[in-house]
Parts: structure tokens; sequence; C-alpha cells
């Protein structure tokens, strides 16, 4: 009889999954809801800026003590040495597969905007360091195992890469790429990562202490639309 009263008394508890969504939203975005082109690493010509858009969300549920971001860029070619090749177009077709683009964690309970170029406010050949930042905590991004594994890259471009690094889609590539912003609630002030953390690492550490999510997404391209 016990159990069945504790049982019952379970499935009234509040849901974590039920938790209302968090809304997210990109600011500094181009007329046309595309990524500026000061968010970018690259660009094919002039010198990139890197500054991080402006992101908003609401404010998670309580019990929340930190928030979590990640954003990723869902349309990288699967096939890495096709990127910016003369003579080569990648069709929008082609195998595609996930990088990430930034890494922040333990970021204050209290905090519930990122105001744009505040992770990142200019190119820096080499990447910013990980750990602590201006606002939370900054894990690896992908651009350290790219730049690590390119051959011939310079020895100032290794790495490591951490904090926010904008889009660098192939300007050989016919699909314009998503870039997707994700923001966890969490009911711990701080993630038991340091050093070369990368987002895989987050999305396992965070497991059983989401309180709530949202996303938002924008696409870039050079043109601008």
């Amino acid at each position: 009889m016990k159990l069945k009263l504790a049982a019952a008394a379970i499935a009234f508890l509040p849901s974590v999954a039920a938790a209302a969504p968090l809304t997210v939203t990109l600011q500094n975005l181009t007329p046309t809801g595309f990524l500026p082109l000061s968010a970018a690493f690259c660009l094919p010509q002039g010198k990139p800026q890197d500054q991080n858009p402006g992101l908003i969300w609401s404010a998670g549920p309580p019990g929340t003590k930190s928030y979590a971001l990640i954003m990723t860029d869902l349309d990288v070619p699967k096939n890495l040495s096709l990127i910016n090749r003369p003579g080569i177009t990648i069709p929008a077709t082609a195998p595609r597969m996930k990088i990430y683009h930034w890494v922040l964690i333990d970021i204050p309970a209290a905090t519930t905007a990122i105001a744009a170029g505040q992770d990142s406010s200019a190119f820096l050949p080499g990447g910013k360091p990980p750990g602590p930042g201006p606002i939370g905590t900054r894990g690896t991004n992908d651009y350290w195992p790219f730049f690590n594994k390119r051959p011939g890259a310079p020895a100032a471009m290794k790495g490591p890469y951490a904090g926010y690094d904008g889009p660098c889609p192939p300007n050989n590539d016919l699909k314009t790429h998503d870039y997707e912003f994700q923001v966890f609630a969490l009911n711990v002030a701080k993630l038991p990562l340091t050093g070369k953390f990368f987002a895989p690492a987050v999305l396992k550490a965070i497991h059983g202490h989401v309180l709530a999510e949202g996303e938002t997404s924008a696409k870039f391209s050079y043109s601008g639309s």
C-alpha cells in the first residue's frame, strides 16, 4: 500500500519536461533575417570582425542556477576536402554534418542576455582561450580540431578556439547554412567541466539538470541574404 501511495505522489510531481520552453531571440540580424557579416569568422574579401550576435532569452523556471549556450552550424559538408577547392562546386544535396561555433557554460542565473560583441568583439588568430570569459565559462569550439587537422595550417591559427567564433561557410557551397542557438536553464550553478571541453561534453554534463530549454536559428551567407 505504501508503494502505491508513493507512486501516486511521484505521478503528481511537476515534470521537468513540462516546464515552459525558453524564448530565445537573436538580435542584430539583417533586414532579411540573416546573421550580419560582422558575425563571420571569415570573409572572401575584407577582414572579418567575428563579433557574436546579440542574444536574449526568457528567464528559466524557479530553481534555475545557471544557463548553457551552444551554437551549431547544421550544414557543414561531410567531405571537408571539397571546401573552397577551385573548380569544385558543392551541391546543396551533398551530405552534411554539424559543427559547433559557440560553447558557453556557467552563465549566471541572473543573466538572460548577451550583447553583440560581448563574448567575441574581434577576429583573433588562434582564437580565445578556454575558461572564464566576459560572461560564463568558454568551452572549445570546432575550429580547434579543424585547424589542428588541416595540413599546412599556419602555427598562429592552431588554436585553441573557445567561446564564439562565427560562420565561415565554404564559398563554393550552393547550400545556405543554418545556425542553431540553444539555451539551457540548469539546476546547477557550475558544470564539472574545465580546460578544452567541447559541446558534446556539455550535452552529456547537462543530462538530468535541464529545467527548460529553447532555441532559435538564423541563416548566414556572404551576400547577406
